[in-house]
């Protein structure tokens, strides 16, 4: 409960905030309405980005006591003010050819003007974590991991892991292949969204090696902060596993590739910026907290499969932002493959459990 204590708080303060908000913009019934919307948001937003809190805690799990304060401070202020507040209203400015102030403005008095300037760029801005999070899928499949979900898949896969480039390769195929379902006017604007989405990819790695002296060695051995080793499952650098300034990128990076997807879905629930705001904050504030909790419970090392649910989750919504430059793919649709694979994977390493018991 001590890990879940001061979200509940803030979960309390921002319900009575969208009551508010609500009740002043139309009585009761806006209030009750903003209240249910926040709730759905939050719920929405929890569901599609369990596996990224998956994911942070297996790289969270080597830091140390002043960068995991640092993820849960700086890191919650940049992910809920940051990506779900200002992040939409830089990119309307910058696309529309319109002021801060303007947007703002806009965001406020005209709301759907506001989505649909925002919805107008869903193409690039999907491309763009649709990449992102695909390298983060394929960096995880190419790696050299000691346990195997799927064997039959994984172990093939693994021979690649001394083959440097090819996630980047794989990935470029990718979204190559994804501009023959992208409109024709998209198709420049798209390609150059996606391959921004991999060079930042890689530029947190570059960061990554410049900041901290990164060994040459992959598969250098990393410590837990009870002087455990730690198996590089997610193929990343040490020094990412480390913790420090790149490891803090790489998750911020991380989280705003899983966040495009809520904050533009969200619009197609409410088109009230402050209601959005609110309910992915508390969704935000609470996937912070499991990504805390699974690292100090060691969740991970109970359920072996539980990374890679987590990873094929990633791939799943990589390839579903995709093809949403094109197709409208509902939200609970992705919810539920999340859902599944992390079920799944959690039975699964249940039943793993139980034949190595005995």
């Amino acid at each position: 409960m001590r890990h879940f204590l001061f979200d509940i708080i803030f979960t309390i303060i921002c319900l009575i905030g969208a009551a508010w908000w609500g009740y002043s913009h139309g009585g009761v019934s806006a209030m009750l309405m903003a209240l249910g919307v926040t709730a759905i948001l939050a719920i929405m937003e929890i569901s599609l980005s369990f596996d990224n809190a998956v994911v942070n805690a297996s790289i969270l799990k080597g830091w140390n006591a002043f960068w995991k304060k640092i993820f849960l401070t700086v890191g919650i202020l940049i992910a809920v003010f940051g990506m779900r507040l200002v992040f939409p209203i830089v990119i309307v400015a910058v696309t529309a050819n319109l002021g801060m102030m303007e947007v703002i403005n806009l965001a406020l008095t005209n709301p759907t003007q506001y989505a649909e300037h925002l919805n107008a760029h869903h193409a690039e801005i999907s491309a763009f974590g649709g990449m992102f999070l695909l390298l983060v899928f394929l960096k995880f499949m190419f790696g050299d991991k000691d346990v195997h979900w799927f064997t039959w898949l994984e172990a093939r896969l693994v021979r690649f892991s001394k083959v440097d480039a090819m996630s980047v390769f794989v990935a470029l195929l990718v979204l190559m292949l994804s501009m023959t379902w992208v409109d024709e006017a998209k198709q420049g604007v798209v390609l150059v969204a996606g391959i921004w989405g991999i060079l930042v990819y890689l530029g947190v790695s570059v960061v990554s090696a410049l900041l901290e002296g990164e060994s040459d060695d992959d598969d250098e051995e990393v410590l837990d902060a009870n002087g455990k080793p730690i198996t590089n499952t997610a193929g990343v650098s040490p020094t990412i596993l480390k913790g420090g300034v790149a490891g803090f990128l790489y998750l911020e990076v991380l989280d705003a590739s899983f966040s495009f997807d809520g904050v533009i879905g969200a619009f197609a629930i409410t088109n009230d910026v402050i209601i959005i705001m609110i309910g992915l904050a508390i969704g935000a504030m609470f996937v912070r907290s499991m990504t805390i909790y699974l690292v100090d419970k060691g969740t991970l090392s109970e359920f072996v499969y539980l990374e890679h649910g987590a990873h094929y989750a990633i791939g799943a919504l990589a390839i579903i932002m995709l093809l949403s430059t094109k197709f409208h793919v509902p939200e609970i649709i992705t919810g539920l493959i999340g859902v599944a694979f992390i079920a799944l994977s959690v039975y699964n390493s249940v039943q793993y459990n139980k034949r190595q018991a005995q």
